[in-house]
């Protein structure tokens, strides 16, 4: 049961840090949305940074990279496709916690840009190793793998960003998110996997 409020109050804050911002939600706010009092809040996370981290830390899915590294029945070149996956799933089904992320990149308080840093140096260090030992095994060419990995990231932040845009280029009705990602999703899986697919292959070494 504890577990469960925890978890409630996680996903309240989550969806009024998405759309209000960090600075601009209150613990008051949070208590009142999750229908809780602020000694709970207190009790759980102790202060509205300490919430917002442990949101953070739940939401940054490391062990789903972590296992897809392990998993020896995958060649390289299947990883990267499920890598494109699961970020693309990711941030175009939850573009709160997305948002969040931006936002916490920006923000001047106290260890939050320090913690989405470490979220992503060790997500970075998971798709790392699988470009490693794509080159290991003679697969993949030599790439700059920091800026490699920031192509595919900055690509679907602009896609998920610039919405509007690409509502009045692909003909989308606004404000329609399921419509959005059922036409985006599959679009930008397909253009990253190709974009990555030629970047790396050994073949096309210069």
């Amino acid at each position: 049961m504890a577990a469960d409020k925890r978890e409630h109050i996680l996903a309240v804050a989550e969806k009024l840090f998405g759309d209000k911002g960090f600075d601009g939600t209150s613990v008051r706010d949070i208590a009142q949305h999750a229908n809780v009092n602020l000694a709970m809040i207190s009790y759980y996370f102790g202060s509205k940074e300490k919430l917002l981290e442990a949101l953070l830390e739940q939401r940054a899915n490391y062990t789903i990279l972590e296992a897809l590294n392990k998993d020896e029945s995958l060649t390289p070149w299947e990883k990267i496709d499920k890598v494109i996956d699961f970020y693309v799933d990711k941030i175009m089904n939850n573009l709160c916690i997305h948002n969040i992320m931006q936002q916490a990149n920006r923000s001047s308080t106290p260890g939050i840009k320090e913690l989405t840093t470490k979220i992503k140096l060790r997500n970075f260090e998971q798709i790392k190793k699988i470009v490693l030992d794509g080159q290991k095994k003679k697969l993949f060419r030599k790439v700059d793998i920091e800026m490699t990995v920031g192509t595919v990231m900055g690509t679907i932040s602009q896609v998920t960003l610039a919405r509007h845009f690409y509502n009045v280029l692909f003909n989308i009705e606004d404000g329609n998110d399921e419509a959005y990602r059922k036409k985006m999703g599959p679009k930008l899986k397909s253009h990253l996997k190709q974009l990555l697919h030629a970047h790396l292959d050994i073949k096309n070494e210069e």
